[in-house]
């Protein structure tokens, strides 16, 4: 039987799930990936969040973990993440 590829994923739904984002330190950058989350997941808890800056302070990023209910959830907070323009890398 063969699995439908929009639908086909190793994680079980609903999860913590975290999602490492990361960018150029900027004072609002926390606040916009929290603003960026809270807009596909209300729920999301600002608590959750590990912050680390790079060794050199040019760079900082945010471990989020997020509480998703789907795949397609998932999947959309990525691509909103991925299409700020703060954001350089999303993992």
């Amino acid at each position: 039987m063969a699995l439908d590829n929009s639908t086909e994923t190793l994680i079980e739904f609903p999860c913590d799930f975290p999602i490492k984002v990361m960018g150029e330190t900027h004072a609002d950058f926390s606040t916009e990936i929290i603003k960026t989350i809270q807009a596909l997941n209300q729920d999301f808890d600002a608590k959750k969040i590990e912050m680390r800056g790079s060794a050199g302070g040019k760079y900082i990023s945010l471990t989020c973990t997020v509480h998703v209910i789907s795949k397609p959830q998932l999947d959309d907070i990525y691509r909103a993440l991925s299409s700020h323009k703060m954001v350089k890398v999303v993992l």
